[in-house]
C-alpha cells in the first residue's frame, strides 16, 4: 500500500468536485478534460513536474475523476491524488514526442470506452498546456463528439478560498517576508545579482518554521535602473550599483500556494521624482486596500488606486492586480478577474489577489505591492506585514 500525503481533507476535495460539477451542469457537459496543472491539482491533488507532456483530468458528472497521463507519471499519480489507484491511467512512452502517433489518440480511445464518443466534452482551449495539435487530433479521432471551450471554467471555481487554502497562503506569505528581509539586507553596491538570487532561492526553499518551501511558479524578477521599465526581466551577473532602484518581485510558495510580494530598493540618494512617485503609489495602494471590500467591484479598486497617481501626473494603463493562490509555472495568477477599470466583477469574501500597482515608465520602474484577502467586512487584509515603502540604503 502506497502511503499518500494529501495536502487537504476529503471534505475539501469533495467541495471542489461539487463546484466543478455544478459548473459543468450549467453548460450541459457530459465530461470535461482539464489540462491546466493547477486545475488538475485543485481537483485531484496531482503534483509532479510532468506538465511538459500531455496529461489531464477527466471530470465526470457522477463517477470519481480520472487522472490520465504518461505511464511513468502515473506512478506519481497514485501517490498524490485522492482517488483510488484504478482512477489513474497512463499511455505508453512511444506516444511521447512521436511523429507517428499522438497521446490524444490514446485519450480518444479512453473516452470512447467511457461512452463519450458522441457526447459534449469541455476542453481548456486557451491554455498553456493544451496545443492546437491536441485539439486537432481529438476532433479527428472523435468526429461525433461536440467539443466546447471551458477555458478558465475551473479557474473561476477556485476564486473563493477555503480556510484550509488560506492557511497555506499564510505560510507562503511568511516565506515571502523571509525572502524580502534577506534581500534587503544583502543587496549592496558591487554585489552580483546572481549571488542575491541564489540566496533568494535558499530562503524560499528552506522556508520558515512549520512551512517548507516549494518552488514558485515564477522566478525572481529584479531589473534595475532603466531596465526597471521592463517588468519581467529576471537576473544576470551584473553588479548592483549606487544611484539605481531595483524592484524585487518574489513569492514564497507552500504546497503550490503563493503570496507574491514586491518591494523596491534604492542604493544611494533617490531623486525627487522617484520619491514623489513613491508617495503617490503608496497613497493609491492604501486607497485601493480600503476599496477592496466584499460587494465592491474589481474596477473600484483600480479606480481608487488611479486617483492619487493621476493627481501626481502619473499614467499607467496596465491592470493592477489578479487572483492568486494555487499555481504552477509559468504563472502564479489564476487568470480570471483583473483589477482594472473595465472589470465589474463583484468581490466576495475569501477571494485573494496580488494587488500589483507597478509603475513602469520609459526609463524607470517602481513596485510596491501586497497580496490581499477580501474579508467579510471592512477593507482587505494583507498577507505580508512589511513597511509599505521604497527601501533606501544610502
Amino acid at each position: 500500500m502506497i502511503e499518500k500525503d494529501l495536502p487537504f481533507s476529503d471534505q475539501e476535495y469533495q467541495r471542489r468536485l461539487e463546484k466543478t460539477r455544478m459548473a459543468m451542469a450549467a453548460r450541459d457537459l457530459d465530461a470535461i478534460f482539464v489540462t491546466d496543472p493547477s486545475n488538475q491539482h485543485w481537483i485531484t491533488g496531482y503534483d509532479g513536474w510532468s506538465f511538459y507532456v500531455h496529461q489531464g483530468v477527466i471530470v465526470l458528472p457522477e463517477a470519481d475523476p480520472i487522472w490520465w497521463g504518461r505511464n511513468q507519471d502515473a506512478n506519481g499519480g497514485v501517490r498524490t491524488v485522492w482517488m483510488t489507484d484504478d482512477r489513474v491511467i497512463g499511455y505508453p512512452d512511444n506516444y511521447v514526442q512521436s511523429t507517428e502517433r499522438h497521446p490524444m489518440q490514446d485519450l480518444a480511445e479512453r473516452l470512447t470506452g467511457m461512452g463519450l464518443a458522441d457526447k459534449r466534452i469541455g476542453v481548456e482551449m486557451d491554455n498553456y498546456y493544451f496545443s492546437a495539435k491536441a485539439m486537432q487530433v481529438l476532433r479527428e479521432e472523435l468526429p461525433e463528439a461536440t467539443f466546447l471551450d471551458v477555458t478558465a471554467m475551473v479557474n473561476w471555481q477556485r476564486g473563493v478560498k477555503s480556510e484550509e487554502e488560506l492557511a497555506f497562503i499564510r505560510k507562503a506569505a511568511a516565506i515571502s517576508e523571509k525572502i524580502t528581509d534577506g534581500l534587503i539586507e544583502r543587496v549592496e553596491p558591487g554585489i552580483p545579482k546572481n549571488e542575491v538570487v541564489a540566496e533568494i532561492f535558499r530562503d524560499a526553499i528552506r522556508g520558515v518554521e512549520g512551512a517548507w518551501g516549494d518552488y514558485p511558479a515564477i522566478v525572481p524578477l529584479l531589473p534595475s535602473g532603466s531596465d526597471a521599465a521592463a517588468p519581467h526581466l529576471t537576473w544576470n551577473g551584473r553588479e548592483f550599483a549606487t544611484g539605481e532602484a531595483t524592484f524585487f518581485e518574489i513569492s514564497g510558495c507552500y504546497r503550490r500556494y503563493h503570496a507574491p510580494f514586491c518591494r523596491t530598493l534604492f542604493l544611494g540618494k533617490p531623486p525627487q521624482f522617484l520619491l514623489d512617485a513613491e508617495k503617490a503609489l503608496v497613497e493609491g495602494l492604501e486607497a485601493g486596500l480600503e476599496a477592496a471590500t466584499a460587494g465592491s467591484r474589481a474596477c473600484d479598486v483600480a479606480n481608487a488606486l488611479a486617483a492619487p497617481l493621476e493627481r501626481a501626473g502619473i499614467e499607467r494603463g496596465a491592470r493592477c492586480g489578479y487572483p492568486i493562490g494555487l499555481s504552477y509555472p509559468p504563472d502564479w495568477g489564476e487568470r480570471t478577474i483583473s483589477l482594472r477599470s473595465e472589470d465589474e466583477t463583484v468581490l466576495e469574501p475569501g477571494m485573494t489577489f496580488h494587488f500589483m500597482p507597478g509603475l513602469w515608465m520609459s526609463d524607470w520602474g517602481l513596485e510596491i505591492t501586497e497580496s490581499i484577502l477580501i474579508k467579510e467586512t471592512g477593507p482587505a487584509e494583507t498577507f505580508c506585514n512589511r513597511p509599505r515603502k521604497m527601501y533606501v540604503k544610502d
